[in-house]
C-alpha cells in the first residue's frame, strides 16, 4: 500500500508539471493569434487589389502570358506543403501532410510527376524519415512568418515554373490551412500556377464594367510585373493564413491537454487517497491482531 501511495504521488506532481507547461503554451498561442488574425485581414485587400487589376489588364488588353496559359512540355508539377515548425498543435500538421499525400497520389495517377516543396519543421521531419525526395525546405517561420522568407519561396516557386522544357513544371499547388475562425481551419489545396483569376468574372457576367487602363508600353509588359507581385501576394497570404490556424489549433489543443491533465491528477489523487486509506485500515488490524495476540 505505502509503494503504490507513492507511485501515485509521483504521479501527480508529473502531470502538475505538464499542466503547467500545457497552461503556459495555452497562454502563449492566445496571446499571439489576435496579432496573427491582424496580419491575414491586413493582407487580403492587397492581394484582391493585385488580382482584380490583373484581372482588368487580360480582359481589356486581350494578352496571353505564361503565367495565365497552362504548360504542356512537361509533365513536373511542384506541390508546396505548408505544416508548423513545432507540436502541440493536435492534429494541425497530420491533416495537411495526409491532404498533400491525398494530392501527390491524385497527381501520379494522372501520370505527373510530383516536385516537393516543405515550409515547416514537422512536415521535413516526416519526408525526410521516410527519404522521400525534396527539392527544398524552409522553416523557423511557421508561426510568424516574413516577408523576406514569402518572397524566397516564391522565388524559387517561380523559378522553377519559368524553367524550360522538362527541367520546368508545368502546375503549382499549395498546400495550406485556411483560418476560417477561431474554431474552424480548413486544409485547402489551392493551384497557383498557371494563375487563374476569378476576381472581376462575376463582374462581367453580369454586365458589369471593370476599369480602363492604359498600358504601357504593352499588356503583356505590364503583366509581366503585375503577375510575380501576384504570385507573391498570394503566397504570402497562405503562409499568414496557416500561421493564425496553427496558433488557434494549438491553443484549442493545449485548452484541452489542460483539462485533461486536471482530471488525471483528480483521479490520482483519488486513488493516492484509497491507497492511504487501505495503509491505515491495514496497520489498525494489524494492531488490533496484536493485542488479541497478547490478552490470549
Amino acid at each position: 500500500m505505502a509503494g503504490q501511495q507513492r507511485v501515485y504521488k509521483a504521479r501527480i506532481r508529473s502531470t502538475q508539471s505538464l499542466k503547467k507547461m500545457f497552461r503556459a503554451q495555452e497562454l502563449i498561442a492566445a496571446s499571439r493569434i489576435g496579432k496573427a488574425r491582424d496580419r491575414v485581414s491586413h493582407a487580403g485587400p492587397y492581394a484582391r487589389a493585385v488580382t482584380r487589376a490583373a484581372s482588368a489588364v487580360q480582359a481589356h488588353g486581350r494578352a496571353d502570358h505564361r503565367f495565365l496559359t497552362p504548360r504542356t512540355d512537361t509533365q513536373r508539377v511542384a506541390v508546396l506543403l505548408v505544416a508548423s515548425d513545432r507540436g502541440m498543435a493536435g492534429a494541425y500538421s497530420a491533416t495537411v501532410i495526409r491532404e498533400t499525400e491525398r494530392l501527390v497520389a491524385k497527381l501520379r495517377g494522372e501520370g505527373k510527376e510530383v516536385v516537393l516543396y516543405l515550409a515547416g519543421r514537422r512536415a521535413v521531419a516526416y519526408y525526410t524519415f521516410r527519404q522521400r525526395a525534396v527539392e527544398r525546405s524552409w522553416t523557423g517561420q511557421s508561426d510568424a512568418p516574413q516577408v523576406g522568407t514569402a518572397d524566397e519561396i516564391a522565388t524559387a516557386l517561380l523559378e522553377a515554373y519559368e524553367r524550360p522544357g522538362s527541367e520546368g513544371v508545368g502546375e503549382v499547388h499549395v498546400v495550406y490551412t485556411r483560418f476560417v475562425n477561431m474554431v474552424t481551419q480548413r486544409t485547402t489545396v489551392e493551384r497557383m500556377l498557371p494563375i487563374e483569376l476569378v476576381e472581376g468574372v462575376e463582374e462581367r457576367a453580369q454586365g458589369q464594367a471593370l476599369p480602363l487602363y492604359e498600358y504601357e508600353p504593352d499588356p503583356v509588359t505590364v503583366l509581366d510585373a503585375l503577375l510575380p507581385r501576384y504570385v507573391r501576394a498570394r503566397l504570402y497570404a497562405c503562409l499568414l493564413e496557416s500561421a493564425a490556424s496553427e496558433l488557434a489549433a494549438r491553443q484549442r489543443a493545449m485548452h484541452t491537454a489542460t483539462d485533461n491533465a486536471e482530471d488525471l491528477i483528480r483521479t490520482y489523487t483519488r486513488l493516492a487517497n484509497q491507497a492511504r486509506q487501505g495503509e491505515i485500515t491495514q496497520e489498525i488490524s494489524e494492531i488490533v491482531s496484536g493485542a488479541d495476540a497478547l490478552a490470549s
